[in-house]
Formats: C-alpha cells, structure tokens, sequence
C-alpha cells in the first residue's frame, strides 16, 4: 500500500508568509540577470532562499481566517519591499552617476543594449549598473540580504508583522542617497567638462577664425572616458560605504 504524504497546514501557512517576504525583495535585489531571467529560474532562485531559510520558519499555532491571512501576506510583502529598496538603492545611485556623466560629455547619444531590461540605454549608464551588480556579488551582498531576512523572522516573525509607518520615512530618507552618492562621484567628471567648454570658449573668443566648434564633442567625450576610467578605483570603496550604510539600516528595521 502506497504510502500517503501528509503536509500540515501550519506549515503551508509559514512557506507561503516566508515566501511573501522573500519574493517582494528579489523585485529590487541588483542581482546580475536577475531581472532578464525566464520566470522558472526566478521562480526557482526565490523558492531556493526561501527554502534556505527553513530553520528560521515561524510556526503557525492559530488558523486565521481569509482576511487576516491575506493581511499577513500584504504585511510581509510591504517588509520586503522596504528591504529590497534600501538593497536596490546601491545599484541606482552609481546608474544616476552614469547618467549625468553620460548626459554632460555626450555618451547619450550612444546606446547599448541594458541586459537588464533588454532596451537601449546609454553606455555609461549600462556600464555602471553592471559594476554594480558586480561589486553586489564580489562583496557577498547576497548572503548578508539572505542572514537580514533569517534575523527578521526571529525578530519579526510573520503574523506578529505590523506595517509601521516609519519604514516609509526611513526608506525615503534613504533615497537621498542616490543622488548624494551620484553626484558626488560625477562632479569630477562634470567639473573638467566645464573646464573645457570654458577653454573652447576662450579660444573661440580669442581667435574668431578657430573652428573648435567641431572638435568640442569629442575632446569632452575623451576627457569624461579618461576621468571615468582614473576615478575607477574609487568605486569599490564607495560601493561599500554605501552598501554598509544601507544595509545596517535594513538591520535597524528587523531589530
């Protein structure tokens, strides 16, 4: 006689509240092709952590009814979110340097491919979000992502969630590190381009019969390639200052 496989509810109940929260995250998480993926290795990556994080599983000890239920899945989706925006802020604010670098010296008008989103972006922009995932990798923020969620569920264990509205606040106040951090790192880049506007324009003044006019566009493209490439090696650094400074506010949301 065949053997019956017997699953109970409570732990149904725990997957898919786990689950909740671990999915809303991967939404923001700048994992590399994550967001490009089929849906079957999505799906697959997040049932991975959740199931990663099965010692950490609450128990269930009461049958809710429909509504509450669907309130707990709301409540554990709305957390992850907020987790995975202060993960998904690293990413963002070195894609806004890419952007205003890329705008002031002319690379806009060169596009590539985003492997991402799979639309045509400008290249500084797509090169700079794919730093990004790589320093997100190279660091082991994944696995810090994943010991966050494993301490939340013993601090803030799913059913005993409450939305607070102070994980807004602390999320937007975050947000403005995108564009402190961004335009701290393009202000080099920036200032040498107004260097040579303003040199081009001297001489332009100087000597009317100069036709700089058609050199302009590309001495301010070979000026920003050669400051990108020097402030390089800032990156890192930068990375994870920022990556350490958004994740222990994550931290501060599950103590």
């Amino acid at each position: 006689m065949p053997a019956e496989v017997s699953i109970p509810v409570a732990l149904v109940h725990s997957f898919l509240l786990v689950l909740a929260r671990v999915g809303s995250v991967m939404i923001f998480v700048p994992l590399p092709g994550a967001t490009s993926a089929v849906t079957p290795v999505r799906a697959i990556l997040v049932l991975a952590a959740t199931m990663a994080l099965y010692p950490m599983w609450p128990v269930v000890t009461v049958e809710p009814s429909p509504v509450q239920y669907t309130a707990w899945l709301a409540t554990e989706a709305g957390f992850g979110l907020c987790i995975g925006l202060l993960v998904g802020f690293i990413s963002d604010a070195f894609l806004f340097f890419g952007q205003l670098a890329g705008f002031q010296a002319g690379y806009s008008f060169a596009s590539t491919i985003d492997p991402s989103t799979e639309a045509d972006s400008p290249v500084l922009s797509v090169i700079a979000q794919l730093l990004a995932g790589l320093l997100f990798v190279t660091f082991g923020l994944h696995r810090v992502v994943i010991r966050i969620f494993a301490t939340s569920l013993t601090t803030h264990p799913p059913g005993v969630l409450i939305l607070d509205r102070n994980w807004a606040n602390v999320v937007i106040h975050a947000a403005s590190t995108i564009f402190s951090t961004g335009l701290r790192l393009a202000l080099p880049v920036i200032a040498l381009l107004i260097m040579v506007d303003l040199t081009l324009a001297l001489l332009s003044r100087i000597n009317s019969q100069l036709q700089l006019l058609s050199l302009a566009f590309p001495i301010k493209m070979l000026v920003a390639l050669v400051t990108v490439s020097t402030i390089l090696v800032l990156f890192p650094s930068v990375y994870s200052s920022l990556a350490e400074r958004m994740l222990s506010t994550a931290s501060r949301l599950v103590r």
